[in-house]
């Protein structure tokens, strides 16, 4: 069925709504990757085996009961967000969500939930005693505005029909028959969203800027989900839960700068989000809602989906487009700037996932109402991806300037063991935000006047048993690893800087060195190429600024206060505490520990490992770290 009108676009609309509605029961069984890896995947397959063996209709296909009214909905969703409590379950029009689910809770989901109409308490979520069975009344959730998110868990990710039947390509419509180009851009820049990927450029004044090129035969739009930071999921959930409203941004922003040709270019690790556009295009392409004159506007827009090879420095613009030319990945001087020469020479305008995830809401409702959200000049919510030593790992969304103190401990729970050190945020490029930065409003701009930037999102929270020196040794690494050495200034100062802390963590440090760290740093910033050079020194740079006393004791004493980097400290064993058990002797892995029964033991440091198995379990507690 090939849509030829925003007539037949109505109509369907009105088929899917009602379809959704006929269901008595939909079960969402979370389909993001995080999910998949804990077994979602066999939950759904037992659960429609269960529902067959019961005589029960299991609709998959939306399409399945536009005309027939079955009872029950089985979909496969996009990420929920509460990933420390995967797999995930949901139940409309209830909301109750079931956490920690099993293949071998099915069954009793069958008869009790679906057959029955009753709540399994057990599978609820509960906290400090309270069991929550709507999924909206979890404080997780409750605390959170979610945009851009929306839609993910609460739709088929792998479905038109439930993306059209919820508004999905509505936004679409009326920018192709209320709108003129000049109005969507008007539109998008009054709203003041920013480019959520991490440099905060203001969207409208790109499109502008591409726009603006009225004499050039050729523009591209690119969705940039090559999302590289560690401890970073958001754009890969957006892709995964809601790749309609991706694509849908798409289009929108080629009829506002006048492109007829877009990319989306994902990293090939993200196969789930991978296939699921692809699968999303062709959907959209059947429909007559992609290719030539959509919805018969006389508007097109044809699109392609690219992989990315894994390079981290391709989430940067000019080398994603080198890659997507087949060259090598590698940035370029600037100006020109993409909007002016892009891809293949030609105006380009390139925003992240989650930018684009934003647009079809800010057509839909108005400028109005997304700045009416957010800070001044920070307008919209953020998506941000909570990891490390936190309660509640998963991925949240929140208006722009929600502090960090909310976030991790209303949020997130707080810290799981021990007490809150630091964060790292925006990843490598990205800096650590400390105690004192906790009720700081998390916007572009209020990070940035700290020396730290948001990235696109990544929350990796560390306890106080976390050596920060090791963090920006860690981090360096992988953008030296990263960069593609086509300028001097990163190739070689980002070298320097990470062999420096090699040697530090190493005990061969030299106060002299802190100096050297600097100095390079400012170096490096200035003179790098492409925004992996520039920002590669902020771990390090916000590390030495709020723990430098860490850096000192590493340097001076030869100590490491958080007991992480192995050639700072030793295991030993007291010998009037040690009760010769033998116990941290059969345990030793690497066969440091000798002694005969019921005589105190000793421990060779030359092999000793430091793996902390025979403190963690020694009866007696004589075993010591120093």
């Amino acid at each position: 069925m090939k849509l030829n009108s925003r007539e037949d676009l109505i109509n369907l609309r009105r088929n899917c709504a009602a379809a959704v509605g006929n269901e008595e029961l939909r079960i969402l069984v979370c389909a993001g990757s995080g999910c998949i890896a804990g077994g979602s995947l066999k939950i759904l397959e037992k659960l429609r085996e269960l529902m067959a063996e019961r005589g029960l209709a299991a609709c998959v296909e939306l399409r399945e009961h536009i005309d027939h009214g079955n009872a029950v909905g089985l979909k496969r969703s996009g990420c929920h967000g509460f990933c420390e409590m995967g797999p995930l379950i949901r139940l409309e029009p209830a909301g109750v969500l079931y956490c920690r689910v099993s293949v071998s809770d099915c069954e009793e989901i069958i008869e009790k939930t679906v057959i029955g109409g009753e709540i399994i308490d057990r599978l609820l979520y509960s906290e400090d005693g309270i069991s929550y069975k709507k999924q909206e009344d979890i404080p997780f959730y409750k605390k959170q505005k979610r945009v851009a998110l929306e839609h993910c868990g609460h739709i088929d990710a792998e479905s038109i029909d439930e993306y059209i039947a919820v508004g999905g390509y509505s936004a679409l419509e009326k920018a192709l028959f209320e709108l003129s180009s000049e109005e969507i851009i008007a539109e998008v820049s009054e709203s003041g969203l920013r480019g959520r990927g991490g440099a905060g450029y203001p969207t409208g004044r790109k499109w502008a800027q591409a726009a603006a090129h009225t004499d050039a035969p050729v523009k591209y739009v690119i969705c940039n989900g090559d999302e590289g930071d560690p401890g970073a999921f958001m754009d890969r959930s957006i892709m995964e839960g809601d790749p309609h409203r991706v694509i849908e941004g798409m289009i929108i922003a080629g009829i506002a700068i006048g492109a007829e040709k877009g990319c989306i270019y994902v990293r090939a690790e993200y196969p789930v989000a991978v296939d699921r556009l692809r699968k999303a295009a062709v959907e959209a392409e059947a429909l007559g809602i992609l290719g030539r004159n959509i919805l018969g506007s006389g508007r097109s827009f044809e699109l392609q989906i690219n992989r990315g090879a894994g390079a981290f420095v391709c989430g940067e613009g000019s080398a994603m487009i080198s890659s997507i030319e087949g060259r090598r990945g590698t940035p370029r001087a600037k100006p020109p700037r993409s909007v002016d020469v892009g891809l293949y020479g030609a105006p380009t305008a390139l925003n992240n996932v989650e930018t684009l995830a934003n647009v079809p809401v800010i057509i839909n409702n108005g400028a109005a109402a997304f700045k009416a959200v957010g800070t001044e000049n920070n307008s919209g919510t953020k998506a941000f991806a909570l990891t490390g030593n936190i309660k509640h790992t998963g991925l949240i969304e929140v208006p722009m300037g929600t502090t960090l103190r909310e976030i991790v401990f209303n949020i997130g729970g707080g810290v799981k063991t021990g007490t809150f050190k630091a964060v790292q945020i925006g990843g490598p490029s990205g800096g650590c935000l400390t105690e004192e930065h906790l009720d700081l409003p998390l916007d572009f701009d209020s990070t940035e006047k700290i020396g730290a930037i948001i990235g696109s999102g990544g929350l990796v929270v560390m306890g106080n048993d976390i050596c920060m020196v090791e963090i920006a040794r860690f981090f360096m690494n992988f953008t030296k690893n990263q960069s593609c050495g086509k300028c001097t200034a990163c190739r070689k100062g980002i070298t320097g800087i990470q062999a420096i802390l090699e040697r530090i963590t190493s005990g061969e440090g030299v106060p002299e060195d802190l100096d050297e760290i600097e100095r390079l740093s400012d170096l490096v910033r200035a003179c790098s190429l492409c925004g992996l050079g520039k920002t590669a020194p902020n771990p390090v740079m916000s590390t030495l600024k709020y723990f430098r006393d860490e850096y000192e004791a590493h340097v001076t004493d030869k100590k490491c206060p958080a007991k992480v980097c192995k050639a700072l400290f030793e295991i030993r064993i007291e010998p009037d505490k040690c009760i010769g058990c033998t116990k941290c002797a059969a345990n030793c892995p690497a066969g440091a520990i000798s002694g005969r029964l019921m005589r105190a033991h000793r421990i060779d440091p030359r092999k000793c490992t430091r793996c902390r198995i025979c403190v963690d379990g020694c009866p007696a507690d004589a075993i010591t770290e120093v």
